[in-house]
């Protein structure tokens, strides 16, 4: 785990500064001068890029009030962040950067009965949703970034969500503030005047006019200054003023908050269109029905493998609430009774209804990529009208998107006429930004001849700024500058946000990107084969910042270990960008900061299937171990762990697994191995099996069934070779009894055949250390970046497996992380091969294959419960809905628990990843089975979850195939080590 302090004993030249030396002895918090830090906060969720000088996470108001004053006299910026998912910019800066999100972060006080709370900036919205549940109430507001978004974000940008149609903005969920100005004057922000810096009052009513006729009457104007608050009819709201002020005005350190009854009972009326036009125009006539949501969303936004939306080619998600589930349903479909839809459908199971929210909150990721791969970029995010003119809009807005040859897919708020799309700009070439300048312009006038807001939501920050005045008016936008020099005179917080802003083309973070593809290892097929726009898929959205995981969710397990945003998803892509655009990281590939911070990605690949954009950061922690050590000495776990297959089967050729077993059982001896190998001195070293599997095939005792049913070839990877040959012998077991012929690569040698050159190569223990007639997925040589050894072996492989690509037959693979590494890593790293394409396409899992190749075949019933967790890597590439399918039908109850087992691999084993591995496993997977009742099966497809969980918590997980093997044989409770049963001596 990378220190604070470690780490800003190799800081950047700012390091000596005296701006930082001052920062240091005046805040208690941390200060990060140092690159990691200040890389991480180059970027929000927007187009934009800012290089700050450095970061500052304050421990309380006191020390937001110092790191104020030292800037003040040094004459530097300074720009609030909270989650950092803004998406207009505005969460970046030059000057010093206040990261509220570390400690800044409780809520102080709860009152169920004033229905208020009272909350920190950097407190995320799901931990007061939290805490105010217990108690029947919620946060209105709840934009899709909840699990992630923070209150000061919140209250900075005056942001929504989906249920403002009937809980308003975040300004009309705030009481009362504390903000701390830039001069160090401390205000309390309300009604009636109160916390009004000297001069605002009489600013406002010198302009009562203008204040009451120069702002839009709609749900969602969020651009520019709420200064219409301050009319006296209005209760000249100071803190509802400040809301939506970006942190331009002031520093918030604390804020007064309402809280909303929460329905006892929900219903979800998901109501189908031709297109997004039409769901526009219905979406006003469902508002007098009270609904809690009126959400919009067309079928590009849909992922392939999303199921139960009704028909249509768009859909408006329409929530209702109620004090029992019938009330909430009959309001439901009272909604849907109205509604001219093509076609609707009611939910009330709460689970389902997340499954469907899911697909509408994934939105702002999946948004990034047209339907043909092409990137698409924010800025023009969530414009807004009055939701009646919202069809005459869209169709207004199709019309401009062809002018420029643009595409883009709106979906978002429709009940409140609030828009998000994003666009597929160039951004990286001068005519692409000249063409996103010019729409810019043109859709700010089209937004205003609506009577709507640039900004309906997310604010304006530089995305939108510069275009206010074709919104309001000259005039308007010179009082925003007036109040803006009330509040903050010299300029010093967030300059270059709403007044006087910079460019809209300025500052765009691709334009520091490389032009040319860099020379890479793998293929990135999805980014055209150029690592620089595989980086680029990372735009901010941050759902890899989730502090707790829910439901099957694996991704980001080191970021909910360590909380640090350097060993989230998101914070790596941004050392990534960082590293290939050579300002801030400046030795590319040899950067000790992103290796730093990279060695805690435990390459899970959750980010391949919960991130929304697609980020794939275990390939490219693969690709950059590759660079790093490319001609240099690696790390002695890189020679261990990275050339396992190697080692194992040296043991096997020489028959010395039971001398090794009884070496690692010796202390002393294992300490002395563990420490010469990089292991974990915490760690113990795992048996090796007496008989590998094949020996066990090829020596097996009982008859061969004769079986009609097609051939299936069984993958012996490195873990059931060698170290879970039980595993093996059960899935032939299962195989056969549903009627399957089993045979094994490479020559498709069925039980008791001579193998050609295996005799030999057993008592030849060189050619058995270098693999020859050996198939190998490459795993190992792939997660510790030895790219050029995996593709040596995969191509070797690929010769192998010519007369199975030559059959039919589908290729069975037993260890999830082995079909993972063919499926995903053999393509990607031999894109040239059309074998490995060919061979990818033939992996399936245990499940996968009993339900394509025995479809009326029937497990034995065991009607017993399950625990244990689905693989990282089955979640990630290889889907589990066979397995549950299976486990049904043997009666196997309960789901498994999501997250990761902690272990990974090399990961857990690895000196230095005792603390972090063990965090992963106490997330979910411990817990579920230490709670789990007596007769419970604890299932682990994976040998790194099994392993985990015996030296963690000293239980036995099972393989599924071992659980059928035994019920077959009638053992409804199977015992024994990996090494045990019918595959050992």
């Amino acid at each position: 785990m990378t220190d604070q302090t470690d780490r800003s004993a190799r800081s950047a030249p700012h390091a000596g500064s005296a701006l930082e030396a001052d920062l240091r002895r005046a805040v208690r918090g941390e200060v990060g001068f140092d690159v990691t830090s200040r890389a991480l906060v180059t970027m929000d969720a927007s187009n934009y890029r800012r290089v700050p000088l450095g970061v500052v996470a304050p421990r309380d108001a006191d020390d937001v009030a110092a790191a104020l004053a030292v800037c003040r006299e040094h004459g530097v910026p300074v720009v609030p962040r909270g989650g950092g998912t803004s998406i207009a910019g505005q969460a970046t800066g030059t000057g010093v950067v206040l990261d509220f999100t570390r400690h800044m972060n409780r809520v102080l006080e709860l009152d169920p009965v004033a229905r208020t709370a009272v909350v920190q900036p950097g407190l995320v919205l799901d931990r007061l949703q939290e805490a105010a549940a217990p108690h029947g109430l919620r946060f209105g507001p709840d934009p899709s970034t909840h699990s992630r978004c923070t209150l000061g974000g919140m209250i900075a940008n005056n942001s929504c969500g989906s249920h403002s149609v009937a809980w308003g903005t975040t300004a009309d969920s705030v009481r009362e503030l504390s903000v701390l100005t830039a001069r160090g004057e401390r205000l309390r922000p309300g009604k009636e005047w109160a916390g009004a810096p000297d001069g605002l009052r009489a600013l406002a009513e010198g302009e009562l006019a203008r204040l009451r006729t120069g702002f839009p009457d709609l749900p969602r104007r969020i651009s520019g200054y709420a200064l219409d608050a301050l009319l006296p009819e209005r209760g000249a709201d100071v803190a509802r003023s400040f809301c939506g002020s970006e942190g331009t005005l002031g520093v918030l350190t604390e804020a007064v908050v309402s809280l909303v009854r929460a329905p006892a009972a929900r219903a979800l009326a998901v109501l189908g269109y031709a297109d997004e036009g039409a769901a526009a125009e219905a979406a006003p006539a469902l508002l007098p029905h009270r609904p809690l949501t009126v959400e919009g969303m067309a079928r590009d936004l849909v992922p392939a493998s999303a199921s139960g939306l009704p028909r249509g080619g768009a859909w408006l998600f329409v929530e209702t609430g109620g004090d029992t589930e019938a009330e909430a349903r009959a309001r439901a479909e009272a909604i849907t009774g109205a509604a001219d839809a093509v076609d609707t459908l009611v939910v009330t199971d709460p689970r389902a209804q997340r499954a469907l929210w899911r697909i509408r909150e994934d939105a702002a990721g999946t948004a990034t990529r047209m339907p043909d791969g092409t990137e698409a970029w924010p800025g023009w995010e969530d414009c807004a009208v009055p939701p009646a003119r919202l069809g005459p809009y869209l169709r207004d807005f199709r019309s401009l998107l062809r002018a420029h040859d643009l595409r883009g897919t709106p979906y978002g708020h429709f009940g409140d006429g609030c828009i998000h799309v994003r666009i597929d700009f160039d951004l990286l070439t001068e005519a692409g930004v000249g063409r996103f300048r010019l729409f810019s312009e043109e859709l700010a006038d089209l937004v205003a001849a609506h009577g709507g807001s640039l900004s309906g939501e997310h604010g304006d920050g530089q995305a939108r700024a510069e275009l206010l005045p074709r919104m309001y008016g000259a005039r308007t936008v010179a009082l925003f500058e007036r109040a803006k020099a009330v509040w903050d005179p010299d300029d010093l917080l967030n300059p270059g946000m709403l007044v006087r802003p910079a460019p809209l083309d300025a500052g765009l973070r691709f334009a520091v990107l490389p032009r040319e593809p860099v020379d890479v290892a793998f293929g990135y097929p999805a980014d055209g084969g150029d690592f620089g726009a595989a980086v680029r898929r990372c735009v901010g959205v941050a759902k890899c910042r989730t502090t707790e995981a829910s439901g099957t969710a694996v991704m980001c397990p080191s970021f909910r270990a360590t909380g640090a945003e350097e060993h989230s998803t998101r914070g790596r892509a941004r050392l990534l960008h960082e590293m290939l655009a050579g300002e801030l990281i400046t030795d590319g590939w040899r950067s000790t900061e992103v290796r730093d911070a990279l060695d805690l990605c435990l390459a899970c690949k959750g980010c391949r299937s919960d991130c929304p954009v697609g980020v794939d950061m275990a390939t490219y922690k693969a690709e950059f171990l590759h660079h790093h050590y490319a001609g240099r000495r690696r790390p002695a776990a890189h020679y261990s762990m990275g050339l396992l297959p190697r080692w194992l089967r040296w043991a096997a050729a020489t028959r010395t697994a039971p001398v090794l077993n009884a070496l690692a059982a010796v202390p002393p001896l294992a300490a002395v191995a563990k420490r010469l190998a990089g292991i974990a001195p915490e760690r113990a070293i795992p048996r090796l099996a007496a008989r590998p599997f094949t020996r066990w095939w090829r020596t097996r005792r009982w008859p061969v069934p004769a079986g009609g049913g097609d051939l299936v070839v069984l993958w012996p990877d490195t873990f059931t070779e060698h170290l879970s040959p039980s595993v093996g012998s059960a899935a032939v077991r299962v195989l056969e009894a549903a009627g399957l012929r089993v045979a094994l690569p490479p020559t498709l040698r069925l039980p008791g055949a001579r193998i050609g050159d295996g005799r030999s190569a057993a008592v030849n223990p060189l050619s058995v250390l270098r693999g020859r007639g050996r198939v190998c997925c490459g795993l190992t040589y792939v997660s510790t970046g030895q790219l050029d050894r995996a593709r040596t072996v995969l191509r070797r492989t690929l010769d192998l497996m010519e007369p199975v690509l030559e059959t039919t037959a589908p290729v069975v693979v037993l260890e999830p992380s082995c079909a993972a590494a063919l499926r995903t890593d053999l393509p990607a790293l031999l894109p040239e091969d059309p074998r490995a394409q060919r061979l990818a396409d033939r992996v399936l899992t245990f499940a996968q294959t009993l339900e394509r190749h025995a479809p009326g075949w029937r497990p034995p019933r065991l009607d017993r419960p399950v625990a244990g967790q689905t693989h990282c890597h089955q979640h990630a590439v290889l889907g589990d809905e066979a397995e549950r399918r299976l486990r049904t039908a043997a009666g196997l109850t309960g789901d498994l628990s999501g997250g990761c087992c902690g272990l990974a691999g090399d990961f857990g084993f690895e000196k230095g990843h005792w603390e972090v591995s063990t965090a992963c496993a106490e997330e979910q997977l411990l817990p579920s089975v230490r709670s789990a009742p007596d007769g419970t099966v604890v299932l682990a497809d994976g040998f790194s979850c099994r392993t985990q969980l015996e030296q963690l918590a000293g239980v036995r997980g099972r393989h599924l195939a071992e659980v059928l093997a035994a019920a077959l044989d009638g053992d409804a409770a199977p015992g024994g080590g990996g090494d045990g049963g019918a595959a050992t001596e």
